[in-house]
């Protein structure tokens, strides 16, 4: 059993790494946790004993097969966590993070087997982010963002990359959620800002900055 300062470690790994399969630089690590280096170093080298983690002196750190699974089954807890939330308990998707923080360190597999069933397997989060099975397997799609498509373009949002509560609190003002459909009006060029109708909403029109459509994910 890990501790619950080691989960976060494992966590944040997976993150940065691209769902475990990249390499993380230290330096990188120690400043999203916003932990000092030697600490995050000393972190590392237990973690490396334990056969989590592929850690070598001055070399970007990986994890190891095991380590890929502990952690993608930490971020199962997490996300089956924030879709309970949202489904069952009504939350909005931008109240979920800091409880879901919290419940995800449960070492009860049971516990979120059955609320994986009382969901009905569901295979992403309230943000669209893929929930791995009880293996630690999950399926990895490959969307692309708002920005990548042009002027005429008909899309479905699928999912957000960044999940912060302002973020999300802004979302909710624009009336935007998951798997609505939109079509792109007009795009400047020189800033990227966009305009778009939503189909399914009377024909909204909204206008977005770019720093936002950088952060949408359609398909």
């Amino acid at each position: 059993m890990n501790s619950l300062v080691e989960e976060n470690y494992l966590k944040a790994l997976f993150h940065l790494s691209k769902n475990g399969k990249g390499e993380v630089n230290v330096k990188d690590l120690s400043k999203h946790l916003e932990i000092k280096m030697p600490t995050v170093n000393s972190m590392m080298k237990k973690l490396a004993e334990k056969d989590l983690v592929i850690y070598e002196s001055y070399k970007p750190l990986r994890l190891s097969e095991k380590g890929i699974i502990k952690a993608s089954l930490i971020v199962r807890k997490h996300r089956l966590t924030e879709m309970f939330l949202v489904e069952k308990m009504g939350f909005g998707w931008e109240q979920v993070h800091e409880v879901a923080e919290q419940i995800e360190h449960i070492q009860s597999p049971l516990f979120f087997d059955k609320m994986d069933e009382i969901l009905n397997y569901p295979k992403v989060d309230p943000h669209g982010s893929p929930i791995p099975d009880k293996e630690g397997n999950f399926e990895i799609v490959n969307y692309k963002k708002l920005a990548e498509f042009k002027k005429g373009d008909e899309v479905e949002i699928c999912a957000v990359i960044y999940s912060s509560e302002d973020f999300l609190k802004y979302l909710n003002s624009k009336d935007i959620q998951l798997n609505d459909k939109i079509k792109i009006l007009d795009l400047e060029e020189f800033d990227g800002t966009m305009t778009v109708e939503f189909s399914q909403k009377e024909n909204k029109i909204e206008t977005f900055s770019n720093h936002v459509t950088l952060r949408l994910l359609a398909k």
